[in-house]
This record gives structure tokens, sequence and C-alpha cells, in this order.
């Protein structure tokens, strides 16, 4: 599956979408395929401050462990709490179901500094 348009992306292979006041946040295809199949998610908690670079949280898999990295200052708004149960649904739909975190951004404006899908595919991304 190509990199959506609709998101931007970051060099360490997380989605930012923007959706109304939020920015929704998860990881791409390219990633999941690296970790193959994910089976926890641990995000940190709704209300939490986070700087650009900061980790948002992890994401366990049979092969490693990785932390997840917000490219926006903000305050994480609402964590995806169907992930708790069903970590597989980074695996089945990451561009979907499978988001990690929800950021309300301080400045919005910080996303437009992330690769849109076309350089994030020639970076060799997917």
């Amino acid at each position: 599956m190509p990199a959506p348009s609709d998101r931007r992306y970051s060099d360490s292979h997380e989605w930012h979408k923007p959706e109304g006041d939020l920015v929704v946040i998860g990881i791409t295809r390219f990633a999941v395929d690296q970790l193959t199949d994910v089976t926890f998610v641990d995000m940190k908690p709704m209300g939490t401050s986070v700087s650009k670079g900061d980790p948002v949280g992890e994401v366990e898999s049979v092969k490693t462990t990785s932390d997840i990295y917000s490219s926006v200052d903000g305050e994480i708004a609402e964590v995806n709490a169907e992930l708790a149960d069903k970590p597989g649904l980074i695996n089945e739909d990451c561009y979907g179901k499978g988001w990690l975190v929800k950021i309300k951004p301080s400045d919005p404006g910080q996303i437009d500094q992330l690769m849109d899908a076309d350089a994030y595919t020639a970076s060799g991304g997917s």
C-alpha cells in the first residue's frame, strides 16, 4: 500500500494526519513490515505534554520494541484504547484503525516541516 497523500511523514516512520484541531499519529507500512507482528502498545496517557522529537509511547513486536515519536509540540488529547486488547490492528490497518495517539498541537504549522507522501516514498518509506 502506498503512503497516503493526506498526511505527513517523519524520518522515523511515523505518519501525522491533521484532523480538525488535532494531529493523529500512527506508524507507516514500512515500520509495520520491519516490526512484523505487533504484540503490545504502550502510549503515554491523555494530558501528557510532548515536545517535537519526544516519545509518545512504544510499540512491541515479536522482533523488537520501538519508541513512537511526535513531530509536533502539544498535548496528548486521545489514545487509541482499542489497541490495548487488539494491538494487531496496527498490522491490519496501520493507516486507519491502527492509529496510536491524537495530539492537540501548540503550533500546527510544525506538521508542514515533515515529508509529504512523495518525499517519504522517495526516501525508501511506504
